[in-house]
């Protein structure tokens, strides 16, 4: 009978998380990490501590299994890049394969600003005594 540890987990239970956190210190983004400058290769932002969480791994064959030790085939971008990124590719591959653009996704139309200015004013207000 094994005994439980003071923190309450079974020493399997513990096994299985060291072996886990093992594997995602080995995954392509920690590896990227370690090995790229924490700058996005497309805007040249830098980044550190909690904003590390914003660089992403880009893979520039775009084959998420094409890993190589070395790191040759990723590139850090931030996730607004990577986005980026990834629309161009998704345009290209509309325009080379001649599908119509109804493809793509519908731009939004969603107004976030919409009525704000009404929102904002006093009862009462006309709102046109500062604009002379």
């Amino acid at each position: 009978m094994h005994s439980t540890p003071p923190d309450g987990q079974p020493p399997e239970a513990i096994a299985a998380l060291r072996r886990e956190a093992a594997e995602r210190r080995q995954s392509y983004r920690e590896r990227a990490l370690k090995i790229l400058p924490h700058v996005c290769a497309s805007c040249g932002r830098s980044f550190e501590g909690r904003r590390l969480r914003e660089l992403t791994v880009h893979h520039k064959d775009h084959n998420h299994e094409n890993n190589p030790p070395d790191g040759s085939n990723w590139e850090l971008l931030c996730v607004y890049c990577h986005e980026h990124e990834h629309e161009k590719e998704l345009t290209a591959k509309v325009r080379a394969t001649g599908a119509s653009t109804s493809a793509l996704p519908p731009p939004s139309t969603f107004a976030a600003f919409e009525g704000l200015d009404a929102m904002l004013k006093m009862p009462g207000e006309s709102g046109d005594k500062d604009r002379q």
